[in-house]
């Protein structure tokens, strides 16, 4: 069955093909230059106004002005960037740069708002002023937060200051053709956290001349633990996990220096606020308990709470039911712990953040995000298109 937008079912067979040439070609946070460039020559192509070099030099915004005066601005965001994992999918159209893939799914995303953006333009109605905005380094970079200083939101750019945004992402536990979300919380608040354990080198057939950071580093691991476990309320939500252990430089040297990379995931303020000084706390004292001396080091910028507006999050719902069918529809009972620089639109302007299913019907399981077998599915790129030009234009 086609899509209610003509001009939809003409180019989705173009659409496809770019989102496979740009999970074939992906690039880190920051470093999204070709995949800009191929952004910027669609919209130009198809005579969209539009601002680059935005978010330190890969961002985009379009804009499409309304038809009928209106002075209402949306704002639809999508996430351009990948990740750096070795992608074992096997497809054709497979990572062609060992250790980047699109393993989150953002090259569906910004095909999706490219699509959007052919589509809304052919519309001869727009109530409405739109806003596209392409961001870069959603991985860890803040993208979005450097997207808002740029002025995308308030009309420094290309006019219009945005009333409500709206943004999307796939999801591999939904089924294609339905979508969720929830009001309030959606996404944690994210900190990235780097653990430096400074010991003392040896042989190590003589440890007792050393301080190890090995064995330093062990109990850190088991003790961050006690956060969730001893320091927060059980019904409160707070994750911490380090992902990431860098120690020695051969089988038979005690080392001095162990660096260890983790993720603190919060919902509430006053636990993120507890957590770091727990996390702090922990770190430096039981290092001094082993003669060693360690410091924790807040990197990049913390990812705020994603927070669904009730105005914005109650519009998307009815739009959703009326063009998909309200059992199509559903509602996320329980905020997820992962964490979106999407946040940061949302602290400033209404804001709506959904999932958008990827899993095929009659599928048990889909690949997970962030992980190397994963792969966008381009059957539900459609109802990601339609939901957002129904967003668009439907008049605020």
């Amino acid at each position: 069955m086609g899509s209610k937008y003509a001009d939809l079912n003409q180019i989705l067979p173009e659409i496809v093909s770019i989102r496979h040439d740009l999970h074939a070609n992906p690039e880190l946070g920051y470093e999204e230059t070709r995949t800009s460039r191929l952004i910027q020559s669609k919209l130009k192509s198809w005579g969209i106004e539009h601002v680059g070099g935005l978010a330190g030099g890969t961002g985009v915004l379009a804009r499409i002005p309304s038809t009928g005066g209106g002075s209402s601005t949306v704002a639809l965001r999508a996430d351009i960037d990948a990740l750096p994992i070795v992608e074992e999918t096997g497809l054709e159209y497979a990572s062609t740069t060992k250790g980047r893939m699109h393993a989150c799914g953002h090259d569906g995303h910004t095909s999706i708002l490219l699509a959007a953006a052919h589509v809304l333009s052919q519309e001869p109605k727009r109530p409405n002023e739109i806003l596209l905005i392409f961001q870069p380094a959603e991985e860890g970079g803040a993208g979005g937060k450097k997207m808002c200083d740029d002025g995308v939101l308030d009309g420094r750019v290309l006019g219009g200051t945005v009333d409500q945004i709206y943004g999307l992402h796939g999801f591999p536990y939904g089924q294609v053709g339905e979508v969720s979300t929830r009001v309030g919380p959606l996404l944690a608040a994210a900190t990235q956290l780097k653990i430096l354990v400074h010991g003392k080198g040896a042989h190590a057939a003589q440890p007792h001349r050393g301080i190890d950071p090995v064995v330093v580093a062990s109990h850190l691991v088991i003790a961050l633990q006690t956060i969730a476990s001893r320091s927060v309320d059980p019904l409160d939500s707070v994750v911490v996990t380090i992902g990431k252990v860098d120690i020695g430089v051969a089988h038979n040297v005690i080392s001095e220096l162990a660096t260890l990379n983790g993720t603190l995931r919060t919902l509430l303020d006053e636990t993120n606020a507890a957590a770091i000084a727990a996390i702090e706390r922990i770190v430096t004292k039981t290092a001094e308990a082993f003669g060693a001396t360690a410091e924790v080091l807040w990197e990049t910028i913390p990812y705020p709470v994603t927070r669904n507006h009730p105005e914005a999050t109650a519009r998307f719902r009815e739009i959703a039911a009326g063009h998909l069918g309200a059992e199509h529809v559903h509602e996320e009972p329980h905020p997820s712990m992962g964490g979106e620089d999407f946040s940061f639109y949302g602290q400033r302007v209404p804001a709506c953040f959904f999932f958008l299913g990827l899993r095929p019907e009659g599928q048990a399981t889909y690949p997970n995000l962030h992980a190397p077998t994963f792969d966008f599915n381009d059957s539900a790129i459609p109802t990601g298109v339609e939901l957002m030009c129904e967003l668009a234009l439907t008049k605020l």
